[in-house]
């Protein structure tokens, strides 16, 4: 099982929490396990970097959705979120924003992250759609993506507001003294450059659209509304690194097979007769078709289980099974003659309705297989 603690637990709020309450809970962890209060204590840089990773997927709506449906995996989605995958400068130009008009970092320990902010460049976002085979087998697929990507030609010089720091710093008054406090240059948006010359077709930040095809590799059981993210695959920024490319897992719906978690249902129907005397048959499963047997006086309701038919769990943790449930078809409409063999067996002493005491009930069969 993932080894991830709960992000509402590692900053102290339940899961109904507002974001103003998130937002004050991740700027008190923060505070008590930044680098600078604790300097050369591994621990507390953990602690520093899971808040801030907690604080990432709990800011934004979209990702804590996911989060609370599908867990770490849903907010993983693969590969791409977290802050114990970012650097200390990731995460000060992330999140040092939050506590407004400067980080405190940068008044109460000498500037935290430090000097020229590096710029990340926008999210893209698409949606891919998949088929339950492809679902359950993982797939590689190419994807066509309209990027913005820095333009040849471009020159930058030094921000003349910031003088190439990225910030602007101004003494204040606090009940400490006088303090340094400093905030990210609005001019250059803390890059520390701007832009001298840029050839035609090319944006104020020196960058162009461009079309690239991409290879994407979905894992196994992923599932509708997931997310999963390509780091760097987004749009670059002028002076730093590209954003994400996010995308989003539509599940096509298949014709025979539903999805129930990591199980598959199959609704499998078969005559009376076949019920009565037995027969095999085959259905459809992800890994193509299974012939199944159909014991003598099989009932309608009866579920059967395919063990390790369903799909992989994303996480790699188990696979889920396949149930068949048996639906007994009863004809609508029947020629004279069926209806005279029929009423022959009618008062046929088999033929009477005598069920089982011991056996097991829909709804016990149904617990049975979903506990």
């Amino acid at each position: 099982m993932s080894t991830k603690r709960d992000f509402y637990e590692i900053l102290g709020v339940s899961k109904t929490a507002t974001p103003e309450e998130i937002k004050k809970a991740y700027r008190k962890v923060a505070i008590q396990f930044h680098p600078d209060k604790n300097p050369g204590n591994k621990e507390a840089e953990e602690k520093f970097k899971e808040a801030a990773e907690a604080y990432e997927v709990l800011s934004d709506a979209d990702k804590r959705a996911r989060y609370d449906r599908f867990g770490h995996a849903g907010a993983n989605g693969g590969g791409g979120y977290g802050g114990h995958n970012m650097n200390m400068e990731d995460i000060f130009s992330q999140f040092g924003d939050i506590f407004g008009g400067g980080s405190p970092f940068d008044s109460f320990f000498g500037g935290g992250g430090g000097g020229r902010r590096q710029r990340k460049g926008s999210n893209l976002r698409i949606k891919l759609k998949l088929s339950l085979e492809e679902i359950a087998a993982g797939v590689e697929k190419k994807i066509k993506v309209n990027r913005l990507v820095r333009a040849e030609g471009v020159t930058f010089k030094t921000c003349t507001t910031c003088n190439g720091s990225g910030q602007i710093k101004k003494v204040v008054n606090t009940m400490l003294g006088q303090m340094v406090s400093a905030t990210t240059c609005s001019t250059c948006d803390g890059s520390g450059q701007i832009i001298d010359k840029r050839p035609a077709g090319v944006d104020s930040s020196g960058l162009v659209s461009k079309e690239e095809i991409l290879s994407v590799k979905i894992p196994a059981g992923v599932g509708e509304g997931m997310q999963l993210a390509m780091s760097g695959k987004g749009n670059e920024a002028p002076g730093g690194v590209a954003g994400d490319l996010l995308i989003l897992i539509e599940e096509q719906e298949d014709k025979q097979l539903k999805r129930d978690g990591n199980n598959l249902i199959y609704e499998l129907y078969i005559s009376v007769v076949d019920a009565a005397l037995g027969t095999s048959v085959e259905v459809p499963s992800v890994s193509g078709k299974v012939k199944i047997k159909i014991d003598p006086g099989t009932q309608s309701g009866k579920i059967l289980r395919l063990r390790g038919k369903g799909l992989k769990d994303v996480n790699g943790y188990e696979t889920g099974d396949q149930l068949i449930y048996v639906n007994v078809w009863i004809p609508k409409k029947l020629t004279p003659d069926e209806k005279a063999k029929l009423e022959s067996l009618r008062s046929a002493p088999n033929f009477q309705p005598h069920p089982d005491a011991n056996e097991k009930g829909f709804f016990e069969r149904m617990k049975e297989y979903f506990s």
